[in-house]
């Protein structure tokens, strides 16, 4: 194969190697030039653009020559330079977005942030209206420049005068690749406390930047930084509060001067999620951020949370944190739920879709994870009430004493909580009756149990509350469920209904009680049909 060196350009050239450019007409359409030349057996001057999304027709090859590597296969193409844009200014992007005909599609993007950072539609009706708005520019608060072919920030001084208040601005989707362009848009916008870069493919090199330093909150995910990118640029963040760093591939916490990460003297919240970290000590490494209260940190790859023995650091690791989400990591021990209790302020933690809490893959249910969560007062979105706490605690430590024989050293190390529950709800040991077993006893063992049908051929029946003995093994119960709600030739499924949580437990096992499967007194199955 012949091959064309990717440095190859004209002497006449509006686009350079590396430069962030999108189909003319759709800015949706980015992508980075890598060639910029004439193609064989074809005239004229062609740029080669290796696309973000999948949008090209070959790898950077045509008829057999090489100009370019795309990063995977049909993700170039090439294209005349008419059919391509470089962009636009900060200023003209506004003028854009604000001050011409919009279609439907642009108006629902026209929105400004809210105090709580929710989008809130620009709602522009008739053309008093819209003159109205856009002759007081300079009272703007908050902006929205989204997928707009933003690619230079234009002249500080124009942006300084045309935007003197405005506090919030959404850059995402656009062209802007260097560092000092960020650093020029935010020395002509003084008030600026919110900047999101999302989806902009920021330059590896972080330098020319020293005007950030009132930023509250910085979005910069899907921009292609690393941590020791990050390590450079908090210099410049000295206010952050919020910092979102979602799907840049991270793997590792690499702290420049220590073993921990030090500054961010400020920062509450710190998003990692999406990224690729798979060792909870890359994690411990940002352990000594005294303010830190949430650390996202769901969709990666970890495995296992553990708290360390040693005190490396000056103070205890997250001594702040009161917030943590490890959803749909690759957690499958219940040991690293039981580590979450050595986090001093940890009480509110989402943990779904891990093999060891997701009931769907044989994971414990709900009312498991709050009682081996000793602070824990809101699981997975959901607060948990005091009579859930107190049910979901004597719940599990009859299922604990439900177990086949352990001895006591085997109940510690896999239910670290069950002795302390146990003497704190007074629950005392099951011994053999030497007495009558007369209606007395049996009453003692009564629970009372709500029956809730919900098969769609069954569901307009009413539920039913009915007390029936502790050892009363699911499948008698699913015999039972027939003749209480008079069903024939029907095949019952059980399910315990988890409070508080849209998962609930299938009774599967015919031949355990209901003791054993975890119904206790007050609790709600749901009936189903195979």
């Amino acid at each position: 194969m012949q091959t064309t060196p990717d440095s190859q350009t004209p002497q006449q050239c509006d686009f350079k190697i590396g430069q962030r450019i999108h189909w003319a007409g759709d800015y949706r359409r980015i992508g980075t030039v890598k060639y910029f030349g004439p193609v064989q057996g074809y005239s004229d001057t062609w740029v080669g653009v290796d696309w973000d999304n999948c949008d090209g027709k070959h790898d950077g090859s045509v008829n057999g020559v090489r100009y370019f590597n795309s990063q995977f296969p049909k993700l170039a193409s090439f294209a005349r330079p008419h059919n391509l844009s470089s962009g636009v200014s900060l200023l003209q992007a506004l003028n854009i977005r604000y001050r011409t005909t919009s279609t439907k599609e642009e108006l629902d993007e026209m929105y400004v942030l809210s105090a709580s950072h929710k989008r809130v539609n620009v709602q522009l009706v008739g053309t008093d209206k819209i003159e109205d708005i856009l002759a007081r520019f300079d009272e703007l608060p908050g902006a929205s420049l989204s997928y707009l072919g933003v690619s230079s920030p234009g002249d500080p001084s124009e942006i300084s005068k045309t935007l003197p208040n405005l506090k919030e601005l959404d850059l995402t989707g656009n062209l802007l690749s260097k560092w000092q362009d960020i650093d020029a848009i935010y020395s002509g916008l003084p008030a600026l406390t919110v900047l999101n870069l999302t989806n902009n493919r920021m330059s590896n090199d972080v330098v020319g930047v020293s005007h950030l330093r009132n930023l509250r909150l910085l979005v910069l995910n899907n921009v292609s930084i690393n941590w020791s990118q990050v390590e450079v640029l908090k210099e410049s963040l000295p206010a952050v509060e919020e910092l979102h760093l979602m799907g840049n591939k991270i793997k590792e916490i690499t702290p420049t001067s220590s073993k921990f990460v030090q500054g961010f003297c400020s920062l509450r919240v710190l998003n990692l999620e999406e990224n690729c970290i798979s060792d909870w000590g890359e994690i411990l490494k940002l352990s000594q951020l005294k303010c830190l209260e949430q650390l996202q940190l769901s969709k990666n790859n970890i495995e296992r949370i553990w708290y360390p023995t040693t005190d490396d650091g000056p103070s205890k690791p997250f001594q702040n944190l009161r917030c943590l989400l490890i959803g749909g990591n690759k957690i499958e021990d219940l040991a690293s739920i039981d580590a979450l209790n050595s986090y001093p302020a940890l009480v509110d933690i989402r943990c779904s879709e891990n093999p060891a809490t997701d009931p769907s893959r044989g994971g414990t249910g709900r009312y498991a994870l709050i009682a081996r969560l000793a602070k824990v007062k809101i699981l997975n979105g959901s607060e948990i009430t005091p009579r859930e706490h107190k049910e979901s605690e004597i719940r599990y430590v009859r299922l604990v004493m439900s177990k086949p024989h352990q001895n006591l050293e085997e109940i510690k190390r896999l239910h670290p909580r069950f002795t302390e529950l146990k003497a704190f709800h007074g629950i005392e040991d099951e011994r053999p009756s030497s007495g009558p077993t007369g209606p007395q006893k049996m009453a003692s063992g009564l629970i009372t149990v709500t029956l809730k049908c919900v098969g769609p051929s069954i569901c307009e029946k009413a539920p039913i509350t009915k007390k029936l003995p502790a050892t009363t093994t699911v499948g008698k119960l699913k015999t039972l469920c027939l003749s209480f709600f008079k069903l024939k030739f029907f095949k019952p499924r059980l399910y315990l209904q988890e409070q508080g949580s849209p998962l609930h437990t299938l009774l599967d096992d015919d031949m355990a009680s209901l003791n054993d499967a975890g119904v206790c007194n007050q609790s709600t199955i749901l009936v189903d049909e195979e």
